[in-house]
């Protein structure tokens, strides 16, 4: 039932990945996100620095060849002087490799650059959203932080590698060719660009084609990874419905989206490059038109002539690629500002506190707590009482009574709205986060393990821990002779959500992870629910382990596993109804007595 219910929710987050594309405006360049880009490229200002200057200099030689093959025709050639030719021949294949080493550094700077800029930028995300606080990743599908992680930030390193320095180093030689064919022949150069304002309406027109493609694209990839991940995560329940065509309806539409978003940008390229050829020859034609009379009548020399038809090809080079040089940067300030929108989210736990929990005691005091997920929805509602230090409380209730709320407002996964929580007579926001919830040791009914061995599940890739307190704790949990009959030992390689395990021998493996802790305060959520007999006999020896001389709070839907609590609280829709222990609540014959009484009927019933 709570996959079902964690799946319901992941669904409900994924449509609003559609609101949140659709929150994504196309708009004109944005400088002042461009800078955030760049500040983080200081570090690497050096590399920055040089791929500039490489631009100027590509720009400066780019149009030299042409000019030394005018003059190789119109003087060399035509006056025979055969040394010289030999001469500028090797002066030109020296320039051509100097030019191509300089693109080469160019191309790899660029690129590097961009490298290192997106592998900082992923950090300083990933650190973002390990911080954030559970509200956050409530509200927003994993696929869509997936996206914004992995395919946003590679889109930002197009802003170096094809973008901002790429379009600088294109505009330059352009700006460069020109100038050098207006210093030739301004004439020839007017005739030869005339048909520029029909490239101009071509490129715009692509520009703007592409770039609607482009966004369509990318809220598609945001959709196709969001869904894809939900349902993979929940094919549990897409199996046990028998809901497999009806969601491989749904996958085919979003993908559908997908082919389309794509189509409509191939078709943009395949009309815009062929226009754009056919424009440079209509220009080659006027030129060769005009320039043929005019090497007639001896006004224009034959070098000229070769040098424009080059200059002609350099100048359409960057033309035919620089309006989607615009859309590729565009596409990456679109993605930065995802991206940043991730890292500008205050949806954080407030850490501001400065006291250490090393001498944590674990009394624990609730004093009129009020707790909302949604606003004036409470779900809590004026809570407290107090767990003095080594007591077990035990909490009880139907579900949707708020008994897993509690648990997450003591380890401050949310902050409350009203009231107080102290530990040790300290408010939680006065300890440091990390210290707090390190002295708090947690035990879920869903128990997640990572790829990766049995060891590093339990240290949690903790170096400080060694191998020898790991099967000390695992010996003392019952754990440790099972452990060492799987292939590998403690090695042993767990699969994704830990399913080469199965729930019991998972939930022990999570008993020895808070062991190790050496929590002053333990946490158990349901710890004993969907397990089998023997393993709920095993799982009871570990609580027996863990419980001793610490502070604990139980979970439980099973009454007969809490009986020897110090305290039990009954909760009823966010509210305290009883509180006491097993025998003063019998005694009452309240609230408990029927959830009790009720419990142990179908217990008999079912046996």
């Amino acid at each position: 039932m709570q996959k079902i219910c964690t799946f319901v929710k992941r669904i409900i987050k994924q449509k609003q990945v559609a609101l949140e594309n659709n929150a994504v405006k196309k708009k004109l360049f944005d400088v002042s996100l461009l800078k955030r880009v760049f500040v983080f490229a200081r570090p690497y200002r050096g590399s920055f620095i040089l791929s500039m200057f490489l631009t100027v200099v590509l720009a400066v030689i780019s149009p030299l060849r042409p000019y030394l093959i005018q003059l190789t025709v119109d003087k060399y050639i035509a006056n025979q002087m055969v040394q010289m030719l030999i001469t500028i021949t090797i002066v030109q294949v020296g320039l051509l490799l100097l030019e191509t080493l300089f693109r080469f550094f160019f191309t790899y700077l660029t690129n590097w650059l961009g490298q290192s800029v997106i592998k900082d930028l992923r950090v300083a995300v990933y650190k973002k959203i390990v911080r954030l606080n559970l509200a956050f990743f409530d509200r927003t599908p994993i696929g869509t932080l997936t996206t914004r992680t992995i395919n946003d930030i590679e889109s930002i390193n197009d802003i170096f590698s094809e973008g901002i320095i790429s379009i600088v180093a294109d505009v330059l030689m352009i700006i460069a060719i020109l100038g050098v064919m207006f210093a030739q022949d301004w004439r020839l150069t007017l005739i030869s660009l005339s048909p520029f304002p029909v490239l101009i309406l071509a490129t715009y027109w692509f520009k703007e084609s592409v770039n609607k493609s482009f966004h369509q694209v990318r809220n598609a990839v945001a959709a196709l990874n969001a869904f894809v991940q939900e349902h993979i995560t929940g094919m549990v329940v897409v199996q046990a419905f028998a809901s497999e065509k009806r969601e491989s309806a749904k996958f085919k539409q979003i993908n559908k989206k997908h082919r389309k978003a794509n189509i409509d940008a191939i078709f943009a390229y395949s009309v815009f490059f062929p226009v754009v050829e056919i424009i440079l020859a209509i220009s080659l034609g006027l030129m060769v038109w005009w320039g043929a009379n005019k090497v007639l009548n001896y006004e224009v020399t034959q070098g000229v002539m070769i040098a424009f038809i080059m200059y002609l090809n350099m100048l359409f080079r960057p033309l035919r690629i620089l309006a989607d040089k615009f859309n590729t940067l565009q596409m990456g300030m679109v993605a930065s500002e995802r991206v940043f929108k991730v890292l500008d989210s205050d949806d954080s736990i407030p850490d501001h506190g400065t006291k250490t929990a090393e001498s944590m005691r674990g009394d624990i005091r609730f004093e009129g707590v009020w707790f909302s997920y949604v606003p004036d929805r409470y779900v809590l509602k004026d809570v407290s009482f107090h767990a003095k230090q080594g007591q077990t409380i035990a909490i009880v209730g139907h579900t949707g009574s708020g008994k897993t709320t509690i648990i997450s407002i003591l380890n401050r996964l949310y902050d409350i709205q009203k009231g107080q929580i102290k530990i040790d007579d300290i408010p939680l926001a006065d300890y440091k986060l990390a210290e707090l919830r390190s002295r708090i040791g947690v035990v879920l009914q869903d128990v997640f393990l990572f790829a990766g061995s049995i060891y590093e599940n339990i240290t949690l890739r903790n170096e400080k821990i060694t191998r020898e307190q790991v099967e000390n704790a695992a010996k003392m949990i019952g754990m440790h002779d099972f452990i060492m009959q799987l292939p590998g030992g403690y090695d042993y390689p767990v699969m994704e959500r830990g399913s080469t395990l199965s729930l019991g021998q998972r939930q022990l493996i999570s008993f020895i992870r808070a062991l190790l802790y050496n929590p002053a305060i333990l946490i158990l959520d349901e710890a004993t629910s969907s397990v089998d007999t023997e393993s709920e006999l095993l799982i009871q020896h570990a609580i027996d382990k863990l419980i001793s001389d610490r502070t604990a709070i139980v979970i439980a839907h099973r009454l007969s596993t809490i009986s020897k609590a110090d305290q039990i609280i009954v909760l009823d829709k966010g509210e305290i109804k009883e509180l006491g222990n097993h025998e003063e609540l019998m005694r009452q014959e309240g609230y408990y007595y029927k959830l009790y009484t009720m419990q142990f009927k179908k217990e008999g019933a079912a046996q």
